[in-house]
């Protein structure tokens, strides 16, 4: 079975609902019913596909680790 290649985490304080997200990978992102994001697969989509995604969000508020290096990937530290 693959491994997913990011470790996503939601900063939800930061989470405005924008849903750009889930425009972009929306089997992976959902808006629940608090009106945060939520991951619902890490696989869901392909790397590509998740990081454009996490690049999308206008408060930043999804970070993405590389699951390989432990290395933060987005936002850009």
């Amino acid at each position: 079975m693959n491994q997913a290649k990011y470790q996503i985490i939601i900063n939800e304080s930061k989470c405005i609902a924008a849903a750009s997200c889930v425009g972009v990978a929306m089997k992976t992102f959902k808006i629940n019913d608090r009106n945060v994001v939520e991951v619902i697969d890490e696989k869901g989509n392909d790397s590509a596909q998740i990081l454009l995604a996490a690049q999308s969000c206008p408060t930043q508020a999804i970070i993405l680790v590389e699951q390989k290096s432990s290395s933060q990937i987005w936002p850009m530290t």
